[in-house]
């Protein structure tokens, strides 16, 4: 079980080190600076200015995004932000060929995706989420427990009734049916999908050399479906389907999940609170990404991830340049107080200081968009 005591002390530290207020920002194309500080708005960019921003990619931090883009807009209503969620592998290409501000993965660019693009991008973590075992299964007693060769084989579909001896054994009092598995996956380029399959890969050599990792793979078994909403409506409406979802659409849908045993040996449900722990069990590199599959801690979720934004260093347009990363500034801010509510853990405060260092590099032709001390 979690440590509340200890999980709130470190929750405290966390919001302590974040910053109270936000440094003064001088935009370049603005003329003058900003009088005073905004605490919750950030760095304001051409106010009189009606600015767009488009985005696509992964459906994995969808519900956050939505609530962060909604907020920001209240807080300054001339800039819009449309965001297409589309599948990690969607944003990619999107952003790649330019046709985007900015693109979403929960999964980090191959190299040959990075050189297709037109300049540098960077990998901006904006929160962690954790992908959950969700599943329909009627006359279900209690809820599943399931370990790493358990899921496997569940997913190599070599495990096809409910009532299988290995699941029995492990819910004894489960009462499980009689009843075939379906095994629902992803059909797109799927961040989720690369965050799944890496834990497995992880913990299962047979899947690694099978099956293996990324955002496509050619599943051995199921049912295939298009988002994490896709997948959330297959569990919903099919008996006996199993599949992998993000946490906030197993909650939104009041979907049942299972508890899963993680590298300490403890069972652990998906939470905030277990996503937090697992990003304390491996420190984040300079690059600012890095797996979080089976990571260490007592109760760290196995199948946790950031999930990124996929940035150019040098912005093609300066007005949008200065209003993408004035927005960027807010979101690792501001916007962290949202994540716990929709089942998002908010960034260490070691993330957030490299991610303010990045962000306060990105430039318009070599020159800062945004002046902060």
């Amino acid at each position: 079980m979690i440590d509340r005591r200890h999980f709130s002390q470190a929750v405290s530290l966390w919001f302590v080190a974040l910053p109270l207020t936000l440094a003064t920002l001088t935009l370049s194309g603005c003329g003058k600076k900003d009088e005073g500080r905004e605490t919750e708005s950030g760095n304001q960019p051409a106010a009189n200015q009606e600015i767009s921003l488009s985005g696509a990619g992964a459906t994995f931090p969808f519900p956050l995004y939505s609530k962060w883009m909604s907020e920001y807009n209240k807080l300054h209503p001339n800039v819009r932000i449309n965001y297409n969620s589309i599948g990690s592998g969607g944003g990619i290409r999107q952003i790649t060929a330019g046709t985007v501000d900015f693109g979403a993965s929960d999964a980090p660019m191959s190299d040959s995706d990075g050189k297709k693009a037109s300049g540098t991008l960077h990998h901006l973590p904006t929160t962690i989420g954790a992908v959950v075992v969700a599943y329909n299964v009627p006359g279900a007693t209690s809820k599943l427990k399931l370990d790493s060769q358990l899921l496997a084989e569940v997913f190599l579909g070599k495990i096809t009734k409910w009532n299988d001896p290995k699941l029995v054994a492990a819910n004894p009092d489960a009462k499980l049916p009689a009843l075939g598995i379906t095994v629902v996956y992803r059909t797109d380029g799927s961040g989720t999908t690369a965050v799944f399959t890496d834990y497995l890969g992880t913990v299962s050599s047979e899947w690694k050399s099978s099956v293996g990792v990324g955002k496509a793979v050619k599943w051995p078994v199921g049912l295939g479906a298009k988002g994490n909403e896709g997948v959330t409506g297959q569990l919903k409406t099919t008996p006996g389907a199993v599949g992998y979802i993000e946490l906030a659409y197993a909650t939104q849908n009041k979907l049942t999940t299972a508890s899963l045993k993680n590298k300490a040996g403890n069972y652990v449900d998906a939470s905030s609170q277990a996503g937090t722990a697992a990003a304390l069990g491996r420190l984040m590199p300079p690059s600012l990404f890095v797996s979080l599959a089976d990571a260490d801690g007592a109760d760290a979720y196995p199948i946790a991830s950031y999930t990124y934004l996929l940035i150019y260093q040098d912005a093609k347009d300066r007005v949008k340049g200065e209003a993408l990363a004035s927005f960027l500034w807010w979101a690792v801010h501001d916007g962290q107080r949202y994540a716990a509510g929709l089942d998002y853990a908010p960034l260490p405060p070691t993330v957030v200081l490299q991610l303010e260092e990045r962000i306060k590099g990105l430039t318009f032709q070599g020159r800062k968009l945004l002046e902060i001390p």
